[in-house]
């Protein structure tokens, strides 16, 4: 097997992939919808049986099951190479049908086109491409996972299982709107906080009552001033809700909130804060919990990762990404998981992309076809 006929052979898929990439941009996938997020599995799945590679699900009761597939030599013993990356999305029920697969100007939409259905196309073909041709000195193992959007829950353990098992992770998030791929991530913490107040009628027993709102809304005040820009901390009360009636003081409110931090040292220390702020009462007679909904890990560049990260950008050069480079994400990933347990990791490597989570999310169409030969040029020299 030469270099030629991998990235010749990736260059003659370039329409293959977009049919591909259409058909699972056009499945409902948001991360709660199990059926959904498990219809796209089952079309990655096809596209497996259809060029012969060996795929498994590892099935879970409430989201979507863990996708795997492997190409290796018979009686390979080597430490795989894993391309990773999430098929669910930030998207609810219906929004394919509104907004289908579409190309516009050099540019696809639809939901979840960049992040990151394309990003699992190009991993696909990746794969495909390998088996193709006989193979790979080190197998080549393809997870596709189902619930990163909402911090992984189902899927954390077994990325982190596979990671430990690796030798190097690629994670095909979109490629930055730069064109850049990421080599460093924060961390993030979504957390839920539910405050009990006292309910009363707002006019005629006004006194009686203890707002749980209002306890909420001390509760914001307090936490987002955690704020540290200059450290890359932030805090963000993103959803809201409560009370009974407008008539009613309120008996009970919610918030969400989310975390973002880069050094791992400051976790501790920003999360005893939050806990404090949570336990006191601001307005006596309230109470309040805090839960962890789900946590990503920061993606911190080690020395093995930076070499991983190199032999990339040179590949990427050789197929005329010549001006590619690493950059800095404030957006978390599973990309996280694999590098904290000490395995070389990249991220950011699918198709060129940007608007993640919005309405115009889009997807750079040529950047597919040369993105994926610089994966797999990578890691055939790895």
């Amino acid at each position: 097997m030469s270099e030629a006929q991998v990235t010749n052979w990736l260059a003659s898929q370039r329409q293959a992939m977009i049919d591909l990439l259409r058909d699972v941009v056009n499945i409902d996938s948001g991360s709660y919808d199990k059926e959904g997020v498990d219809a796209v599995g089952a079309r990655f799945e096809r596209h497996f049986a259809e060029h012969g590679i060996p795929c498994r699900r590892e099935s879970h009761d409430t989201f979507g099951d863990a996708i795997h597939a492997e190409v290796a030599k018979p009686g390979s013993n080597e430490k795989p190479v894993l391309l990773m990356g999430h098929r669910d999305t930030v998207f609810g029920k219906g929004e394919a049908g509104r907004r289908p697969f579409t190309i516009r100007d050099g540019r696809a939409y639809g939901p979840g086109v960049a992040d990151m259905k394309s990003g699992l196309v190009m991993n696909v073909f990746v794969a495909t491409a390998f088996h193709k041709f006989g193979g790979n000195p080190h197998p080549i193992k393809v997870l596709i996972t189902s619930d990163e959007e909402i911090g992984s829950p189902s899927s954390r353990p077994v990325i982190e299982r596979e990671g430990r098992a690796a030798r190097a992770v690629f994670n095909s998030e979109p490629g930055r709107p730069t064109g850049n791929v990421v080599t460093g991530r924060k961390g993030g913490i979504f957390m839920h906080m539910a405050i009990t107040g006292k309910a009363a009628h707002s006019g005629a027993n006004f006194a009686a009552g203890v707002s749980a709102i209002g306890e909420l809304a001390h509760k914001i005040v307090q936490i987002h001033a955690l704020t540290d820009l200059d450290k890359g901390i932030t805090l963000n009360v993103g959803l809201v809700s409560g009370g009974q009636s407008v008539n009613t003081t309120a008996p009970y409110a919610e918030g969400q909130i989310d975390l973002r931090y880069v050094d791992p040292a400051d976790r501790a220390k920003v999360m005893a804060a939050i806990e404090t702020i949570v336990a006191t009462s601001y307005l006596p007679g309230t109470s309040a919990t805090l839960t962890i909904k789900g946590e990503f890990v920061p993606v911190v560049q080690s020395a093995e990762s930076k070499a991983l990260f190199e032999n990339y950008q040179a590949a990427a050069r050789d197929v005329g990404l010549t001006t590619l480079q690493g950059e800095f994400s404030g957006g978390c990933a599973d990309s996280g998981f694999t590098a904290a347990v000490g395995t070389p990791t990249i991220c950011g490597l699918g198709p060129v992309g940007g608007l993640a989570h919005t309405p115009e999310e889009y997807l750079e169409v040529e950047s597919i076809v040369p993105r994926a030969q610089a994966l797999a040029l990578a890691i055939l020299r790895g």
